[in-house]
């Protein structure tokens, strides 16, 4: 059974439209499993709800006026906070998505999405996967930052990255490559150990950083 199916999951819903986090806040207190302690517009409010509870994830608006998400994601890690953020945004700019997937962000959900698949994109990212809009993810991935020379990946090693991308578990990769699930486990063991990594986020980081022209 998934970690997030074991418990209840806490949100924090960070967001300044005070209509849309009302409207999301109701809509995932009707999912099984989920309970929102709180939603604000504020980087402050949200960093003093992180004091007070314990929160499993955080639903954050990457434009909060004149601060971002990237300001939350370095204040929030400064502060202790060790859990999984999933920001829902309208829209960011590519140049931004590598520096947030820096800072330690699970995903970018975006609003134009049917809000039905929120909640599996919430339950994915606390299973420890990562839920990446694709077509921002092309975008950055077709960027013009430079890189340094890195190890060439195999041809494995970038399919099953490619899927990583897409959010997709062992056993649904393995079934797209037709290969076993062990098999997807020691691909991905190779790829932690060749970009130094330990988790899939921060080898989708790594990969935007650092293999952006072998993917």
């Amino acid at each position: 059974m998934s970690e997030s199916a074991q418990k209840t999951v806490t949100i924090l819903i960070v967001d300044d439209h005070a209509l849309f986090r009302e409207s999301v806040a109701r809509l995932l207190a009707a999912e099984p499993g989920f309970e929102v302690i709180a939603h604000c517009g504020s980087i402050e409010d949200a960093l003093k709800i992180l004091h007070e509870a314990q929160v499993d994830i955080v639903l954050l608006d990457f434009d909060l006026g004149e601060r971002d998400g990237t300001d939350f994601m370095r204040l929030a890690r400064q502060e202790g906070f060790n859990g999984r953020v999933l920001v829902v945004t309208a829209g960011v700019d590519e140049s931004k998505v590598a520096e947030l997937i820096h800072t330690g962000i699970s995903g970018i959900f975006m609003k134009h999405n049917s809000a039905a698949l929120l909640p599996r994109g919430i339950r994915d990212v606390m299973d420890g996967k990562v839920w990446f809009d694709q077509q921002l993810l092309q975008e950055a991935l077709s960027g013009d930052r430079k890189h340094r020379a890195e190890p060439r990946l195999t041809l494995r090693e970038r399919q099953v990255l490619s899927f990583v991308f897409e959010g997709l578990a062992n056993k649904e990769i393995a079934e797209k490559i037709g290969v076993s699930e062990s098999s997807v486990k020691a691909t991905l063991q190779q790829l932690f150990s060749k970009t130094g990594v330990h988790t899939r986020s921060q080898l989708v980081r790594i990969a935007l950083e650092q293999y952006k022209d072998q993917i």
